[in-house]
């Protein structure tokens, strides 16, 4: 029999179907799975209890699910903060082509932290820099996801299209054709788990329509569905990418993916900011799904990505924080209510986004981009035990009468305890795995020599 934790006395949004919410209501955990939720008080009877939780004044809810990321960009955070995304990546891309082992490790380390200290329970990254002889990248973010006890997806990246062939990374900084899609192969090979409680899982995700070839985009969609994975990649993220795609192929992003075997329901896109009409069709009919990254958007001057358009056409639509490099407080929560506010800046106005809209994007609208809407996403019985709980019983939030309201409009809340797999990993705001002190310390030390670095290139 499984050990249960009986989680009391709280409020409950479960994000299912149905919204079901419940004013103060229970959660029974049973080994890594929800076993029961619903209104009042847990049911008599229940053996083999080894913890209740008095959660008086809290809002429990799905854990947060990021689905777009860069954590290397951690010990790159604060520099090209007036540019555009062309202009930034021109600036950075000579910085981030001297990362190695040991700073791709700080990096994760602090990305990771900082997201389970707010509420995610199932993180992703992009990784797609790896420059020569700079180690086992990505054994590196892995192990920091597995150390922090959090769920995890890496997008095994790619470059193979540098400035010498009208790209924009530098020559050194990017792999072969054959190179890349080899390495991604050994790397899902070596780390996924196809498994219903799945830790870690690897998606094959070349970088951008600007950074690879249409060689590597075809084959690397080829590859996914041969190894039954995910494809990953950045889309329709500004106005000079669709230009780009225009002048180099002949059509726009969207086009050019599909011609290339990049729409379907097991494909998710970050940003797609720029879409027309016939591009939201395009998603919607395969089920391509969008990480949505609303406060690097706005820090790259990007735009608004139409997502009550998205919505209502029935695209799947999750939220992502982007790399730190251009989210610099690598925080997931916030962007729940950066996504809300953000979108009623355009057409839609007030009628653009509500509260448990938002909320939604970042629970079960994560856990469809990244494939896993049947474990994780929402509180139901049967799924993974991952979930959190959020103090309003609080300065910030306590006047504030519906919690949901109070947890996407209000202050950031804090994080009482955080559950993955059935594990608590946040205690009162604080990491249990890990020591947040010295990963401060290591990100900051790995940030200085990677300046160095680069200023002696």
């Amino acid at each position: 029999m499984s050990q249960r934790i009986v989680i009391e006395n709280c409020a409950v949004a479960t994000v299912d179907a149905a919204d079901t919410e419940y004013a103060s209501g229970h959660v029974v955990i049973a080994g890594n799975r929800i076993e029961s939720v619903g209104a009042g008080k847990a049911p008599e009877g229940l053996t083999d209890v080894v913890r209740r939780i008095d959660a008086s004044g809290h809002l429990v809810t799905p854990g947060l699910i990021n689905s777009h990321h860069h954590y290397y960009q951690w010990i790159t955070r604060g520099l090209a903060t007036d540019h555009n995304l062309f202009d930034w990546l021109v600036a950075l891309y000579p910085t981030w082509a001297r990362i190695d082992e040991p700073m791709v490790r700080a990096a994760a380390q602090g990305s990771l932290a900082m997201m389970a200290r707010g509420g995610v329970t199932t993180a992703m990254d992009h990784h797609y820099v790896f420059p020569k002889g700079s180690g086992d990248l990505s054994g590196a973010i892995i192990g920091a996801a597995r150390e922090m006890g959090v769920r995890f997806t890496l997008a095994r990246g790619s470059m193979d299209r540098s400035e010498k062939d009208g790209g924009l990374p530098p020559d050194f900084a990017v792999e072969t054709l054959e190179g890349a899609l080899a390495a991604t192969e050994a790397t899902v090979d070596e780390h996924h788990d196809p498994s219903f409680d799945a830790m870690t899982q690897v998606a094959v995700a070349p970088c951008s329509p600007f950074s690879v070839s249409t060689e590597l985009l075809r084959e690397g969609a080829e590859l996914a569905r041969r190894l039954g994975v995910r494809l990953h990649t950045h889309g329709s993220e500004t106005v000079e990418e669709e230009q780009f795609c225009k002048e180099l192929f002949g059509m726009g992003p969207t086009d050019y993916f599909e011609s290339t075997g990049w729409l379907g329901e097991d494909v998710w896109m970050a940003h797609c900011v720029h879409m027309n009409d016939s591009d939201i069709a395009a998603f919607a009919r395969t089920k391509t799904g969008v990480a949505h990254c609303p406060s690097s958007n706005a820090r790259l001057a990007a735009g608004i990505a139409r997502v009550p358009d998205m919505l209502a056409a029935g695209v799947p639509v999750g939220l992502g924080i982007d790399g730190t490099a251009s989210n610099e407080s690598g925080e997931l929560h916030t962007e729940l209510r950066n996504a809300l506010l953000i979108n009623r800046l355009g057409p839609h106005r007030e009628a653009a986004l509500n509260a448990r809209q938002a909320l939604r994007l970042g629970t079960y609208g994560g856990a469809q981009v990244l494939g896993r809407a049947r474990e994780t996403g929402s509180l139901e019985p049967g799924k993974l035990a991952d979930l959190v709980l959020w103090n309003l019983d609080t300065l910030a939030h306590a006047s504030i009468a519906d919690p949901v309201t109070a947890l996407v409009f209000g202050a950031a809340a804090p994080v009482t305890a955080s559950f993955v797999n059935g594990e608590q990993i946040v205690e009162n705001g604080r990491l249990l795995h890990v020591d947040e002190d010295e990963i401060a310390r290591s990100t900051r030390t790995e940030a200085r020599r990677l300046a160095a670095i680069a200023a002696q290139a």
